[in-house]
């Protein structure tokens, strides 16, 4: 079953998180995970320059080790880096303090002030230990770019239709995604209907 937005549940057990964001204007907040990946993420990053959006990634530590030149490059661009953990660990399925050296791990070559939990899910111990140091990102928006049973089409169908004032939408950088065929229109689409592409304002002020 596609979940397309967060469960109730969860906005309010992580209300101190960022699910969407504020502002008097008409606006989203686009998100990139897992990545960085040296073809995938150089295609996305000349989209977002040609509409001249800024965004965040959500890097995974193993892959911006890999990859150091490429954050740079997404960090030159104006763009924010965020923490994905280093293993991409679901944290309902590891333990407190292995999640947390994971994330620690990561910090190293990616965020150690911004951090979205992969997949969504992590411990209220976790959750709580880690939001005394980061600005915690979930989203509003998951149009599934990484399923491969959906078409482009589709998922560019998926997050405009469910699309609202302050979304935060997630889509990936790294093999497999369809965000690189669909990104232009969905730009394209969103800047005719009036929304403009925000980063949030981050809490603590890192």
């Amino acid at each position: 079953m596609r979940f397309f937005r967060p469960l109730l549940p969860a906005r309010w057990l992580f209300r101190e998180g960022h699910f969407r964001i504020k502002g008097k204007e008409k606006c989203v907040c686009l998100s990139f995970d897992d990545g960085p990946d040296p073809a995938v993420t150089p295609e996305i990053l000349k989209i977002l320059d040609k509409y001249r959006v800024k965004a965040i990634f959500f890097c995974k530590g193993s892959e911006a080790e890999k990859y150091p030149s490429l954050v740079e490059e997404i960090r030159s661009r104006g763009h924010l880096i965020g923490n994905h953990t280093y293993s991409h660990l679901k944290g309902i399925k590891t333990s407190v303090d292995d999640y947390i050296k994971d994330v620690e791990r990561a910090s190293l070559s990616t965020s150690d002030s911004l951090l979205r939990p992969p997949y969504g899910k992590l411990k209220i111990r976790q959750y709580k230990k880690l939001l005394e140091r980061y600005d915690i990102f979930f989203w509003d928006v998951m149009p599934y770019d990484f399923d491969t049973s959906l078409s482009p089409k589709q998922v560019l169908d998926i997050a405009l239709k469910k699309v609202r004032n302050g979304s935060i939408i997630v889509l990936h950088d790294r093999k497999g995604t369809t965000a690189p065929l669909m990104l232009d229109e969905l730009l394209s689409t969103l800047t005719t209907n009036g929304y403009k592409m925000l980063l949030p304002e981050i809490r603590s002020g890192r």
